[in-house]
C-alpha cells in the first residue's frame, strides 16, 4: 500500500527573539550568530506556552489545509524529546485540548531531531497495515525551554515550533517511499539532554535541570561526514538520484551547516529550503516547517520528488524519497470537514 502526506501542518510561538535580544543577554555578537549560525531571529515558547499547545496548533493547521475534521483522524501519534510530562503520553493532553475524544494516540521519542523521518515511518507504517486510514503524526519540541542559562550558543541555535504530517494511502506510484534508518550510539554524548543533580542532591534522579548539551563541532562533523554517503543510500534505495529529485530538505540544524552540506552533496543552494534563519533549529519539526515552507512558496508541487533527510541526537538519521501527491491521489473516502 502507498502511502502519501495529504498535508503538513506548523505552529511557531508569537514571541519571536532577535540576534540583538541574544547579544544583550551574552557574551557574543550579532556578527558571529549570523557568520558562524546563519540565524538571525528564533521563536520561542511564551511562559506556559507547553509543548502540547504547539502541537494542538500544528495538527488543526494541517487538517484544516486538507479540508478535513479533526474528528474522522483514526490515530494521532506525537513525537517530541520535551513532552509536558513524564506520563502520560504528550498525545493524551493533544487529544484532550483538541476535544479528541475516542481517538487512540501515544508518543515516540525518536530522540529529538531525527523525528523528522523516524516518526513519518512510524505513521506510515500504521496506515500500511489497513487498520488505521487516517493517522497525523504530530512533531514537537520547546528545547528552548531546557538550555542552559549560560549557555549562549544553545540560546542562539535553538527555537520552539511543531509541525504535523497527514497521513493517508494513496495512488500507487505517489507518496512516501523507501525509507533507511541509522543509529551511531558512539556518539551518544554529541547532542543529550543532561540531568543534573545540585551537589546537595534532590529526592530522585528524575528531580532537578535537565539541559539539552551538545558538542557544536561534534554534529558538523557527522552531518558532513556520514550525510552526504547516506543520501546517496536514501536515493539510491529509491531508484533515483541527487541530482534527479526536485527539492532536498534537510533537518536545520542551522543555516551555515545546510548551506554546506549542500555543498558536499554537489547540488544548488537553490534546491534546499531554509527556515532556520528566522525560526532557529526547531528540532525534530524542523524537516516539517521546511515542507510547509516550499508547498507555501509554490516550490513543492504535486508529482515532485523530494528527498527528506533527519538527523539528531542518538546519533540517529534517516531518509527517505516522497513523490509528493495531489488531492486527488489519495483514496480514503471519510467525512470531510464543512
Amino acid at each position: 500500500m502507498s502511502v502519501g502526506i495529504r498535508s503538513v501542518g506548523r505552529f511557531v510561538p508569537d514571541l519571536e527573539i532577535s540576534n540583538e535580544e541574544i547579544v544583550s543577554r551574552f557574551d557574543t555578537t550579532d556578527e558571529w550568530i549570523s557568520e558562524k549560525l546563519g540565524i538571525h531571529t528564533r521563536r520561542v515558547a511564551r511562559p506556559g506556552q507547553l509543548t502540547s499547545d504547539l502541537a494542538v496548533g500544528a495538527l488543526q493547521d494541517a487538517c484544516r489545509r486538507a479540508g478535513v475534521a479533526p474528528e474522522t483522524l483514526d490515530l494521532v501519534i506525537c513525537c517530541t524529546g520535551t513532552p509536558d510530562h513524564m506520563l502520560p503520553a504528550m498525545a493524551a493532553a493533544v487529544l484532550r485540548k483538541a476535544g479528541l475524544f475516542g481517538i487512540v494516540g501515544f508518543d515516540v521519542n525518536a530522540g529529538g531531531c531525527a523525528g523528522g523521518v523516524f516518526a513519518l515511518d512510524v505513521g506510515a507504517k500504521y496506515i500500511r497495515s489497513g487498520e488505521y486510514h487516517r493517522v497525523a503524526v504530530v512533531i514537537a519540541d520547546t528545547v528552548a525551554q531546557c538550555l542552559d542559562p549560560q549557555d549562549r550558543t544553545a540560546h542562539a541555535i535553538f527555537g520552539d515550533g511543531a509541525g504535523c504530517y497527514l497521513l493517508e494511502a494513496c495512488q500507487d506510484g505517489r507518496g512516501i517511499g523507501p525509507t533507511l534508518m541509522r543509529t551511531k550510539p558512539e556518539l551518544y554524548y554529541t547532542a543529550f539532554t543532561e540531568r543534573q543533580l545540585p551537589p546537595e542532591g534532590l529526592p530522585n534522579r528524575f528531580s532537578g535541570p535537565n539541559y539539552m548539551r551538545m558538542d557544536g563541532r561534534g554534529v558538523r562533523d557527522f552531518a558532513l561526514e556520514v550525510v552526504p554517503d547516506f543520501a546517496e543510500q536514501v536515493v539510491k534505495a529509491a531508484g533515483t538520484t541527487l541530482d534527479a529529485v526536485n527539492l532536498i530538505v534537510t533537518h536545520q540544524a542551522n543555516p551555515t551547516l545546510l548551506r554546506t552540506l549542500m555543498r558536499e552533496l554537489g547540488q544548488p543552494e537553490s534546491k534546499t529550503v531554509i527556515v532556520a534563519d528566522r525560526l532557529g533549529n526547531t528540532s525534530g519539526s524542523s524537516v516539517i516547517l521546511a515542507l510547509v515552507d516550499a508547498v507555501d512558496s509554490g516550490r513543492l508541487r504535486p508529482g515532485d520528488d523530494v528527498l527528506l533527510v533527519s538527523f539528531g541526537s542518538g546519533m540517529s538519521y534517516g531518509g527517505t524519497v516522497l513523490r509528493w501527491c495531489a488531492p486527488e491521489d489519495f483514496r480514503v473516502e471519510r467525512t470531510e470537514a464543512a
